[in-house]
Order: C-alpha cells, then structure tokens, then sequence
C-alpha cells in the first residue's frame, strides 16, 4: 500500500483518542485544525474530534503531506486564518524540525524531551505572543506543554 493511504494500527487509533481527551479535559480544544491529507492523520484528526465539545471542519491540506518544517511553517502562516487556537497534525520528521525551531522558552525538561523526539500522536502546545498567524516565525514561542501517549498512559497508571 502506498505510505499516503497507509491507515493507523489499533495502537494509534488508542493514542489519538486518549490525546484528543487530554485537550478537551485541559482546554485546549483547537478552534481550526489544519490536517495532512494522508489517510492516517485523516484517522487520528477523526480520533481526536470524536472527543471535542464542540465540532470542528478541518482543513485538509495536500501540503502538509511529507512536507518539512519550512513548508509546514508556510502552510500554517497561510491557511491558519483567525483562530486563536491552531492544531496542526502532519508528519515527522518536518513536524518534529518546526516544533523546535518555534519555541524559544518553555519548560526546560520538556524542551529536552522534545529535542530527542516527537512521538507519534505526541501533542505539543507553543504558545505565540502573535496577532496573526502570518507573523509566524522561528523562535516565536512557549513550550506550553509536551505530552506524549507514553507520558498518559503512564499518568493514568499513578
């Protein structure tokens, strides 16, 4: 099967659905998502909504698609609109590259943690001091928050 139609195994159907009620249980809820158009992040935005309060149209978007962190950044300062709140699901390591180029400060620990890697179905929530999302640039955030299936699962074992 071609990787842009390859689905989510059992595992990562689990992991989008325990992180999608982490956001809603924390408040996180996305006002607008922009998602790639392969069919595994199509099925981990669907786990994720599945848990939202409120419904949510994404915005499927073919560049998202094995793109790098700069075209991911691209993507976003073009098609992130007016939302206050932005989830972005796509693919590492592009992903990976521009989570760590946008944050300039944040947890120490977490920061670490985010350099050695960015687990499937990982959440990381940068906060920008920014009035829109075209004035995107590197080193423009926070690092709010660093979540990983791993870290839930082990959080729910305490």
């Amino acid at each position: 099967m071609p990787d842009r139609g390859r689905r989510l195994n059992a595992r990562g159907l689990r992991d989008a659905a325990a992180v999608g009620a982490y956001i809603v249980r924390h408040g996180l809820a996305p006002e607008a998502a922009l998602v790639s158009a392969a069919q595994r992040t199509r099925e981990t935005w669907e786990q994720v909504a599945a848990e939202l309060d409120v419904p949510l149209a994404p915005a499927y978007e073919e560049r998202l698609y094995n793109a790098g962190g700069g075209a991911i950044l691209n993507v976003i300062r073009q098609a992130g609109g007016a939302a206050r709140t932005l989830l972005v699901i796509a693919h590492n390591p592009g992903l990976h590259d521009l989570a760590r180029n946008l944050i300039a400060s944040g947890d120490v620990e977490w920061r670490e943690q985010l350099n050695e890697r960015l687990p499937t179905a990982g959440l990381v929530v940068i906060d920008f001091a920014l009035e829109s999302w075209g004035k995107l640039h590197v080193h423009a955030g926070r690092l709010e928050r660093f979540v990983t299936p791993r870290s839930l699962a082990e959080a729910n074992r305490v």
